[in-house]
C-alpha cells in the first residue's frame, strides 16, 4: 500500500481530498482533459445564478431509445457486480467496459460473454482510459462505480461527451462539485442520476405509497441513515482497492454515506416536489470505532497503524424543510450493530419503523384508526396492499438477476425502461445533488460547533411545483425487436 501523504488542515476540513490513482485506485485523469469547473463558492454564497440559454432540466425526458448501450466506468465488487444486472434487462446491453486494472476489465467481458451477451470493448491499464471510452458513440448511458473522489470529474467527463451518466453514491463530495453538475446537465441537456438503489427497495416504495395516500396523516419527520459495521471490510487487504474507503477516515469529518436512508425519507416528503431542505445542522462522536477494533484485531505489521482515524463514529444531520418538516439522518460504520438503514417516517396519523423486527419484512406500523393500545402491528399486510407497481411487475425477475433484495435489478430495469419509453427519469439531478449535499454541509456545520448551515436550493425555486418521481404510474417496457 502507498505511503499516505500528510493532509493540510484545509483538506481535512473539506469534503474531499483527491489525492491521485495511487490511493484510491482509479484515477480521474489530467486536469487538461476536462474544461475547468467553476471556483468554490465561499460559505454563505447565494446559488449561482443560470447562464445565459441554461435551462432546468426538471420534467425533461429521455429521448426514446431502441436499444440503452451502457459503459462501465469502475469493476470493482460493485461495478462488476451490477454489470450482469445492466446485461439482464431486456432491450439493455453493455458495451464498453473500464478499470484502470485491465485485468478486471478482461474478468467483466469474460463474465458477459460466458451469460450470452455480445462481448463489451474493453478499457484499462491508465488512469485516462475511461477518457477514451467516452469518445465511443455507441453508449447511452456511463454508469459509474469507482472510489468516492473520482466521482464528480468522470461524471462531468461523461455529461460533455454527450452520454447520461448514473453514479454510485455520492455523485459528488463538494458543494461547488454538486453544483457544477446541476449546471452541466442543464447545458448538455443530458441527465446524471444518483445510483439510489435503496430508494426501489421494496418497503421503501410501498411507505412512499402510504404516505402520498395520506396513511400516515400529516408527515411531521423522518428518520434514516447507513448503520453499517463495516470494520473488517475496512481492514481488509483485499476489499477496497489500496484501502481507499478507509483513507477518507483519515482526512475528513464528514457525514460520508446518509443517502441510502435520507432518500427515501426525502421522496416520502417531496423533496423538491413541493417542499425543500433549508438547514442542516451535524453533531459527531469521537473517531473511536476504528481505532479500537485496529487495537483487537489487527497486526502491528498492518500499514493502518501509520493512520490517525478523524471521522466520528456517529454522525448525526437534523435538516429542517420549507414545510417546517425535521430529517434526522444518520451515519455510522465504525461500531459494532445490527445493519439498518433506519427508515422512519411519523405523522399525525401514524407511523412506520423499518428494521425493528423479525416479521417477513422485519418492519413494524402503528397507523390509526387501525391500530390502538400502543401496540406495533407488522407491516407486511400493508405491503402487500400498498406494494409498489415495479415491484408487483418485476419482483421475481429482481429476485434472480438483483443484488441488495432485488432493489438493484429494479433500479436498473427502471432506468433502461425510462430511457427507451423516452420518460422523465424518477431520480433527477436536482434530487442527486440534495440527498449528497450534507456530505460537505455537515463539515460546514461541525466546523462552526454544530450550528445550522443553509443548504443550497439546486432546483432554483423549482421546488415549490409538485410532480411526480418515485412515485411513478405503471407504465410497460417497450417490446424488444
Amino acid at each position: 500500500m502507498p505511503e499516505i501523504p500528510e493532509v493540510s488542515r484545509r483538506s481535512l476540513m473539506g469534503g474531499a481530498l483527491v489525492t491521485g490513482a495511487t490511493l484510491a485506485g482509479f484515477g480521474a485523469g489530467p486536469a487538461s482533459a476536462v474544461p475547468a469547473a467553476p471556483s468554490r463558492l465561499p460559505d454563505g454564497a447565494a446559488e449561482p445564478r443560470r447562464h445565459s440559454g441554461q435551462k432546468s432540466m426538471i420534467n425533461v425526458a429521455f429521448d426514446s431509445h431502441r436499444t440503452v448501450r451502457v459503459g462501465l466506468i469502475g469493476l470493482g465488487n460493485r461495478g462488476s457486480g451490477m454489470s450482469t444486472g445492466w446485461a439482464a434487462v431486456p432491450g439493455c446491453t453493455v458495451t464498453a467496459v473500464c478499470d484502470i486494472r485491465a485485468d478486471r476489465a478482461r474478468r467483466t467481458a469474460d463474465r458477459l460473454a460466458a451469460v450470452g451477451e455480445p462481448r463489451p470493448a474493453e478499457y484499462g491499464g491508465s488512469a485516462t482510459a475511461y477518457e477514451r471510452m467516452l469518445r465511443r458513440e455507441d453508449i447511452d448511458l456511463v454508469y459509474i462505480a469507482t472510489p468516492w473522489e473520482f466521482h464528480y470529474e468522470q461524471g462531468r467527463a461523461a455529461l460533455l461527451a454527450g452520454k447520461h451518466v448514473m453514479v454510485e453514491l455520492p455523485v459528488a463530495t463538494e458543494l461547488h462539485e454538486l453544483w457544477d453538475l446541476v449546471d452541466t446537465c442543464e447545458r448538455t441537456r443530458r441527465h446524471l442520476m444518483l445510483a439510489e438503489n435503496c430508494s426501489y427497495g421494496r418497503n421503501e416504495l410501498a411507505i412512499l405509497k402510504m404516505a402520498h395516500d395520506g396513511m400516515f396523516g400529516e408527515i411531521t419527520n423522518g428518520h434514516g441513515g447507513y448503520l453499517h459495521d463495516l470494520r473488517a471490510l475496512l481492514f481488509s487487504d483485499t476489499y477496497y482497492t489500496d484501502a481507499w474507503r478507509r483513507m477518507w477516515h483519515t482526512r475528513s469529518i464528514a457525514s460520508f454515506y446518509p443517502m441510502h436512508g435520507l432518500a427515501p425519507v426525502a421522496a416520502a416528503m417531496d423533496i423538491n416536489r413541493g417542499d425543500r431542505m433549508t438547514t442542516l445542522r451535524a453533531t459527531s462522536t469521537e473517531p473511536k470505532g476504528l481505532a479500537d477494533y485496529r487495537e483487537r484485531f489487527v497486526d502491528r505489521s498492518h500499514p493502518s497503524w501509520k493512520e490517525t482515524y478523524v471521522n466520528g463514529d456517529l454522525i448525526t444531520c437534523l435538516i429542517d424543510t420549507a414545510k417546517s418538516r425535521v430529517i434526522r439522518a444518520e451515519h455510522d460504520v465504525s461500531s459494532p450493530r445490527p445493519y439498518s438503514r433506519i427508515n422512519t417516517i411519523a405523522g399525525t396519523r401514524g407511523i412506520f419503523e423499518d428494521y425493528a423486527g423479525t416479521s417477513a419484512t422485519g418492519a413494524r406500523v402503528y397507523v390509526e384508526p387501525d391500530h390502538s393500545k400502543h401496540a406495533w402491528a407488522d407491516f407486511a399486510p400493508y405491503r402487500k396492499e400498498f406494494d409498489h407497481w415495479l415491484w408487483t411487475k418485476i419482483g421475481d425477475d429482481a429476485a434472480n438477476n438483483g443484488g441488495h433484495g432485488g432493489m438493484d435489478y429494479v433500479l436498473q430495469w427502471r432506468t433502461v425502461q425510462l430511457m427507451r419509453a423516452g420518460l422523465v427519469p424518477d431520480i433527477d439531478v436536482y434530487d442527486s445533488a440534495a440527498w449528497c449535499s450534507p456530505i460537505p454541509l455537515s463539515v460546514r456545520s461541525l466546523t462552526a460547533g454544530g450550528r445550522p448551515v443553509a443548504v443550497p436550493d439546486f432546483t432554483r425555486g423549482s421546488w415549490v411545483n409538485r410532480r411526480t418521481g418515485l412515485d411513478s404510474r405503471p407504465s410497460e417496457m417497450p417490446p424488444v425487436d
